[in-house]
């Protein structure tokens, strides 16, 4: 019954890739699996006249086209590398787009990559980043408290409950209240822009060939919102998928800032503020995202994520073991993890 669906799917995106234009020259025979992702949505490759094209399936009513191509027409305008739409079926949920290539930064990376290609690659995105913070944001939906505060609620839930299988005491869920509301708090101060919400290195395209454009092509941005100017930044340089030591997460937000300085956004003038907006902004998304991969296993059975968890766990505790303010944090996880508490700096 499960691989039913997916046929079904198929068979309608075939006839509808075969009722366009025959200039596109698409070889429907050639049509075959490129990638998926944490959602429904899917995404196929097949070869027309111009080279290769990609298309997506996003099947209603768990998916929905219409803000793909929102934000797609707001990123082409500040001169972004995004696919652009070739043909587009809404109602059932099918877009034709241009083939960014096949290498994502996470793909390059694991296959080996010198210090000065990586470099390059992560600059380039910096830039990419601070140039995506100029586009217009206006209309997305708000990356507010109330939401901020809603997916958070994802870690007790799902990491704490289901994964690691220990129910929290009232008084733990009271001392988590008062962090989230904490970090909350902070975060929704932070300038607005429009935020990709998964700039990192899965969704960053390796662009070797003139025709996928300039680095990086940038993918998955269909959930973007109006939120806080640090949470990309925290994406990209304490990725879930990647380790990076401190050094390197430090030296890549350096650049950031001086670069969104020179752009004219609003960071702020001391570095040491904004260092702290970011780590409390990636504290925040890391959280999240261990009730999110935690949700990933127990509730859809995609089990690959368990591999990042350790990494993400890692990221949390650097940043709550620097803070005196998260150390009933730092006690919640080492009770979860089995471990005793660390000693850190506290600021």
């Amino acid at each position: 019954m499960q691989t039913l669906e997916p046929d079904l799917r198929l068979d309608s995106l075939l006839k509808w890739l075969e009722s366009l234009p025959s200039e596109l020259g698409l070889v429907t025979s050639s049509l075959a699996p490129a990638s998926s992702d944490a959602s429904f949505r899917r995404y196929f490759r097949l070869t027309a006249c111009a080279g290769t094209l990609v298309v997506m399936d996003a099947p209603p009513p768990n998916e929905d086209c219409r803000p793909f191509i929102n934000v797609d027409e707001r990123l082409l305008q500040v001169g972004l590398n995004v696919p652009k739409i070739l043909a587009q079926d809404i109602e059932n949920g099918f877009l034709l787009l241009s083939d960014l290539g096949p290498t994502t930064y996470y793909a390059r990376i694991q296959q080996g990559i010198d210090d000065a290609t990586l470099q390059k690659l992560y600059r380039e995105a910096i830039a990419a980043l601070v140039q995506m913070q100029t586009a217009d944001h206006r209309g997305l939906p708000a990356y507010d408290a109330e939401r901020l505060k809603t997916e958070l609620g994802l870690f007790p839930q799902w990491y704490a409950d289901k994964h690691c299988q220990s129910a929290l005491s009232v008084t733990d869920m009271q001392a988590l209240d008062t962090v989230f509301d904490m970090l909350v708090a902070h975060n929704v101060k932070q300038p607005v822009v429009l935020v990709h919400r998964d700039f990192h290195s899965p969704n960053l395209m390796v662009c070797e060939k003139p025709e996928h454009g300039t680095n990086p092509g940038i993918l998955d941005f269909q959930d973007a919102v109006a939120g806080p100017i640090t949470y990309d930044l925290a994406s990209l340089v304490v990725d879930a998928r990647t380790t990076w030591e401190e050094p390197q997460q430090l030296d890549w937000a350096i650049r950031y800032w001086e670069l969104a300085r020179q752009k004219g956004l609003p960071v702020p003038t001391d570095f040491a503020d904004f260092h702290r907006d970011y780590e409390w902004m990636g504290l925040q998304r890391n959280l999240r995202i261990l009730g999110v991969f935690a949700r990933l296993n127990h509730r859809d059975g995609k089990a690959a994520y368990l591999a990042h968890m350790p990494r993400v766990n890692q990221y949390v505790r650097q940043v709550a073991n620097r803070y005196l303010a998260f150390k009933p944090l730092v006690k919640i996880l080492d009770r979860l993890d089995g471990i005793q508490a660390k000693a850190g700096y506290t600021f």
